[in-house]
């Protein structure tokens, strides 16, 4: 592209935020929304298959060679499949992203679990507490920071998940990256659509980092 056409691109995507601006922020927010839901679902599934698998290890690799093989089907041809089960709408687009969710949580609460000090824990025993207690008060808090992680990688793709939505009628920033796609001259409209996706990807990620930094246990030792 020449500067006049990268110029003219450039004037085309400023008015169409000033025109529709809100309707954009709007699907920005349906957007996130679709992609948290699905990843808060996975979360309350996984942290506890995660646990439960780092007790029971003979299940270990069975468990997340499952979830490997859902991550292994392309999304397109997942939400695909659903849509014939459940039809059209964000429920689709949901538990699309709940099942790709899993296995990143899964393995690192498992990963995160199974790195926890066997001397703390024989302490804990030796103190007297519970399996409950040991889990919240030691296993927890030593093993969280790597189950973070996994969230933060979840919700990642969550994001790039969501955005093929729009075939479902699910909405988010997909529909106007279509849109875009659909109309003669769509540059403009494309970029409205894929710079905030990328954006929000590149900001959950980095706001998810430091989260991750906080909670982990080496961090605060350190200081």
């Amino acid at each position: 592209m020449s500067v006049v056409e990268n110029l003219n691109t450039f004037q085309q995507f400023i008015q169409y935020y000033q025109t529709n601006g809100s309707i954009i922020f709007a699907q920005f927010i349906r957007h996130f929304l679709i992609s948290i839901y699905g990843v808060i679902f996975a979360a309350i599934v996984g942290i506890p298959l995660g646990i439960f698998i780092a007790r029971h290890t003979k299940m270990a690799n069975w468990v997340i060679r499952l979830a490997n093989v859902i991550q292994t089907i392309p999304s397109l041809a997942m939400i695909s499949v659903l849509m014939i089960g459940m039809g059209l709408g964000v429920n689709v687009v949901i538990l699309t992203v709940f099942l790709y969710s899993l296995l990143p949580i899964i393995k690192n609460t498992y990963t995160g679990m199974s790195q926890v000090d066997r001397n703390a824990l024989d302490v804990g025993t030796g103190m007297g507490m519970t399996p409950w207690q040991r889990l919240h008060m030691i296993e927890l808090p030593l093993s969280v920071s790597v189950i973070m992680a996994g969230i933060r990688n979840a919700l990642v793709v969550a994001i790039g998940i969501t955005a093929i939505g729009v075939f479902v009628g699910a909405g988010g920033l997909g529909d106007i990256i279509i849109r875009g796609t659909n109309a003669t001259d769509g540059t403009a409209i494309i970029l409205a659509g894929a710079l905030p996706t990328a954006l929000m990807a590149i900001m959950t990620d980095w706001i998810l980092s430091i989260i991750e930094r906080k909670l982990d246990p080496t961090t605060k030792s350190s200081r």
